[in-house]
């Protein structure tokens, strides 16, 4: 068999997608640990117009953000998260697991999304939350000095 066939059937596919606004040590915690569970990692940046699930406007462009994220060495491949959806997402890329931040385990959603992926063979792999940082304490923090300021 040939020796780069072969290599590459046993390598290991990991996904894990997010908004990445205002990046932080949080995101590069999830990173880090997710490109130390596979081979090549697949970052999905979530689009402008899907940030609105949230019900909320990144502060950062959509442009800006995946560029930053393409820069992050741990990164392999960034491409936009046009939809929540992990299965459309795994008909596309095509990963054997995805990384998701451990304050997603056990929610409905995330058994309901688990339970659809090991129907094609993925695992989803839960890794420990950043505690005491997220984009929306730092947008809070932000917003709370702009007021701050204003009030002087």
């Amino acid at each position: 068999m040939n020796d780069d066939r072969s290599k590459k059937q046993n390598m290991v596919i990991g996904y894990t997608s997010g908004v990445f606004d205002l990046f932080h040590v949080g995101h590069l915690n999830i990173l880090r640990q997710a490109k130390s569970l596979c081979d090549k990692l697949i970052v999905g940046v979530s689009t402008d117009e899907l940030v609105m699930y949230k019900f909320k406007k990144a502060v950062i462009p959509f442009e800006e953000r995946i560029e930053i994220v393409k820069a992050i060495e741990y990164v392999d491949v960034t491409v936009p998260q046009i939809s929540m959806d992990k299965v459309d997402a795994w008909r596309r890329y095509k990963y054997d697991i995805v990384i998701v931040g451990d304050d997603w385990y056990q929610t409905e959603k995330w058994d309901k999304i688990e339970e659809e992926l090991q129907l094609h063979g993925v695992r989803v792999i839960y890794i420990p939350y950043t505690k005491g940082t997220s984009s929306t304490m730092v947008n809070d923090v932000l917003r709370n000095l702009r007021t701050d300021v204003n009030e002087s």
